[in-house]
């Protein structure tokens, strides 16, 4: 997870650079700000250092909760990401439950009910929801029921300060929605694939003939023991639709940290960039760790020494 973490920060980094001096999309001397003031905010900025010396520097700031200032307003990026990030992990999580809940649902009835109706109607939304691409779906999305029928809003979050309890859900619907198809098809088939291969397995076939009924041996023994690949791409996959809010936000126009990201490679800010992408690569980290964790709960064969 660190040496993961370090390369992954360090090369951020570096290609946050490599587009040109940052510095002057903010400060040049033809827009009346004199040469030594530039190389005043140039050395304050640790610009005149090294790549490898102003990524330790940076380094060393983030291990006391520094993540520096965004060169266009000098307010602190942990301030304006610990403002931006409830948007995206409240998108995120329902985005999510969702697609988990229904997609796996969905899984286990295709599995079942092999070569029937729902079989073949599970895999053909299985196809179509990681065929389309997010952001065309969202656009659809926008024009059918914020243009055509006016049911929901287009985009923004709303004012949360009049439903604090609420959150004026009906701005989520729509981004939610977007986000829950590809999500939901991924969970479709893992778990269908899974399902098939524990339901083939004999100490099924050997609880089917001892009669066991069918709901208990689903859910008991297959569905119990087939968990672990959903399971898998379940906290990764919420660490994806974290990140995958930057593609949604910023088509609904909302808040988040996603948007927030985009206009900070548009901007060339890279303090905001970096302390983005190290929220991304930590929340990415701290949910593999879980994931091997949580192994050992559902699958009594896996235990820790």
């Amino acid at each position: 997870m660190i040496l993961s973490t370090i390369a992954a920060t360090a090369i951020v980094f570096s290609l946050s650079r490599a587009v040109g001096d940052p510095l002057l999309l903010f400060a040049t001397s033809g827009y009346g700000i004199s040469d030594e003031a530039v190389a005043e905010i140039r050395k304050e900025l640790a610009l005149d250092r090294t790549y490898p010396e102003q990524y330790l520097l940076w380094l060393s700031r983030v291990l006391r909760g520094d993540l520096g200032q965004n060169l266009a307003f000098k307010l602190p990026v942990a301030r304006i990401i610990t403002e931006k990030i409830p948007h995206s992990l409240q998108l995120g999580t329902f985005a999510w439950l969702f697609s988990g809940v229904i997609g796996v649902g969905l899984g286990v009835l295709s599995a079942v009910k092999r070569a029937t109706l729902a079989d073949y109607g599970g895999r053909f939304l299985a196809l179509i929801g990681q065929s389309i691409p997010i952001f065309w779906f969202a656009i659809i999305l926008i024009q059918v029921f914020a243009v055509w029928l006016d049911w929901l809003p287009a985009g923004l979050a709303g004012d949360s300060t009049q439903e604090p309890s609420l959150w004026q859900l009906e701005y989520l619907v729509l981004p939610v929605t977007a986000m829950t198809l590809g999500g939901l098809a991924g969970y479709l088939r893992l778990t269908r694939s899974a399902m098939l291969e524990v339901l083939e397995s004999e100490y099924v076939k050997l609880a089917r003939a001892k009669g066991v009924a069918t709901s208990f041996v689903v859910w008991k023994h297959a569905f119990r023991n087939a968990l672990i690949q959903p399971l898998t791409a379940s906290t990764l996959a919420f660490a994806g639709f974290i990140e995958g809010a930057l593609v949604v936000e910023t088509i609904f126009s909302r808040p988040g940290i996603g948007q927030m990201a985009i206009q900070a490679v548009h901007g060339n800010d890279f303090p905001i960039l970096q302390g983005a992408v190290l929220m991304f690569i930590l929340v990415y980290v701290v949910a593999t760790f879980l994931t091997d964790v949580v192994y050992a709960l559902i699958d009594p064969r896996i235990r820790f020494d």
